[in-house]
């Protein structure tokens, strides 16, 4: 939700502040240079406040969640690097996926699919245009995905485990690792991040549960995947090569 700006200065008269005038009179009890400072930093303060808060629901979500969907562009060159000519055929599945998309199109190389798990809203002539041609779709990953067995080398996940419950995650992981051939990589976001109110959730419908990575390692142990340790060691070296943190959990798992 945005927040609608306010005037500083019809702020400022509301609060009751002196005016610069009545500050100047001489029987005005604090020194006048100090005074006036006092106010000019005090409407400083407003304006920077108020228009820290001129952002939209979606900026909210992506800023007070630490969005992990930008990460996956981050770490988009170790990923080739870890998968080789195993990031061939890719599906996306997580808010976001034109984005996602349209970069790894644009590696030539690269067959690309994405999965929209919410509602798209004001995209773009090129995320329409990737929507009508079938690159990206809307669908409930909370069900089976309309994709056969073995369709992809690499399943990318962000920004979508983190919104279902374990019920949930129960029926969504195994599917996203039986139309994988290769494994999937999924970013999670980091349990320290703040998170983001009901209220700012519109999209969504529901806030994040940030999960710890020893949880997911249990989760994923009890669901039968397990770590995809080749991929994942080429991807640490690449990574930690060019001093990449990733600030998102990123796990690499077999299908």
């Amino acid at each position: 939700m945005s927040r609608r700006s306010v005037n500083p200065s019809r702020r400022v008269a509301d609060g009751g502040l002196p005016s610069v005038g009545g500050l100047l009179h001489p029987k005005s009890r604090s020194p006048p240079v100090l005074t006036i400072a006092l106010v000019v930093l005090g409407v400083i303060i407003l304006i920077a406040y108020f228009n820290s808060g001129s952002v939209t629901s979606r900026e909210a979500v992506s800023r007070s969640e630490g969005s992990c969907t930008p990460e996956v562009m981050q770490a988009l060159p170790y990923l080739k690097k870890a998968y080789g000519n195993e990031l061939h055929k890719v599906l996306h599945v997580g808010p976001d996926s034109c984005t996602v998309v349209s970069n790894l199109l644009k590696e030539g190389k690269v067959e690309a699919w994405g999965v929209e798990p919410y509602d798209l809203e004001d995209t773009d002539s090129s995320c329409k245009s990737l929507v009508r041609k079938g690159f990206v779709r809307m669908a409930d990953i909370k069900f089976p995905l309309p994709y056969r067995q073995d369709s992809f080398n690499l399943v990318i996940v962000s920004d979508a485990l983190d919104y279902l419950t374990p019920r949930y995650l129960n029926r969504t992981l195994p599917d996203l690792a039986r139309i994988s051939t290769d494994g999937l990589v999924i970013f999670a976001g980091n349990p320290g991040q703040q998170k983001a109110k009901v209220s700012e959730l519109p999209k969504f419908g529901r806030p994040a549960k940030l999960r710890s990575s020893s949880w997911w390692s249990r989760y994923f142990i009890q669901t039968g995947l397990r770590e995809n340790e080749g991929p994942l060691k080429k991807f640490e070296q690449a990574a930690s090569k060019n001093k990449y943190k990733p600030d998102c959990q990123i796990f690499h798992l077999s299908s």
